[in-house]
């Protein structure tokens, strides 16, 4: 396997540690366009969820809608989308922007839900004794309901980022300069695919490990933490 010409011999890697610049770059494109998609994601997703929980029928259906529509169609349909479709429309962006919008659009419709779920966790009274002290729905959300749903929704959210730097992948189809469009280009050239794959999954697994376990320790946490009895943001119905 490591000698003469198999997939994984001895020169190959050499060729490889020699061009690793380019995977370096590759890792640096991937990061910004994880780091990017992701707060596209965290923003989309928070004021869907928040949307999704409000008393306006309306504004929950509209949601319904966006979560139902980009949770049961693939990726890489939506994104062949943007970059094949909206050129028709006149619209022309770049093949980084397009890869932050597709995957950035795609995790906001997970990250909504887990929002939502999160909110549903806290009991109505909490709402209910914020609107008798004069806060606003959006006020309630704000200050007394997401803190208090917070350490419910962070473990989820966390393997949502973990799920979003690995579907960044995807924008390899439309050339993009990530990971596995680097490595994909790198071996074609010189058929040199063990290497170059192997060398992508370590690069995947170097940035989505330390957040897969950063989310079970949240996890751990969240199952040992205090009721929200305790939670300084907690509203007891009645009192001002």
């Amino acid at each position: 396997m490591f000698s003469g010409n198999g997939p994984f011999a001895l020169f190959k890697w050499e060729a490889l540690f020699s061009d690793f610049d380019i995977f370096a770059q590759g890792f640096v494109y991937t990061l910004l366009l994880s780091v990017c998609a992701l707060l596209l994601a965290l923003g989309l997703g928070v004021l869907l969820g928040v949307c999704s929980s409000s008393h306006i029928r309306p504004l929950r259906a509209a949601v319904r809608v966006y979560v139902e529509f980009f949770q049961n169609t693939p990726l890489l349909i939506q994104m062949f989308f943007l970059f094949n479709g909206l050129p028709f429309l006149g619209i022309v962006l770049s093949i980084t922007t397009i890869g932050i919008l597709s995957v950035g659009m795609y995790h906001g419709a997970y990250i909504a839900e887990v929002v939502r779920s999160g909110i549903g966790s806290i009991t109505k009274g909490q709402l209910e004794a914020a609107y008798s002290q004069g806060f606003t729905y959006w006020q309630s959300m704000r200050h007394i309901i997401l803190p208090q749903a917070k350490r419910i929704i962070l473990p989820p959210l966390t393997m949502q980022a973990v799920n979003l730097i690995k579907n960044t992948a995807t924008v390899a189809v439309i050339s993009g300069a990530d990971i596995m469009f680097t490595a994909k280009s790198w071996s074609s050239s010189n058929v040199y695919y063990g290497p170059a794959y192997v060398a992508a999954g370590l690069l995947y697994f170097i940035l989505c490990f330390p957040l897969a376990k950063l989310a079970k320790r949240m996890e751990d946490q969240s199952h040992a933490a205090p009721s929200d009895k305790k939670n300084p943001r907690a509203i007891a119905p009645g009192k001002a």
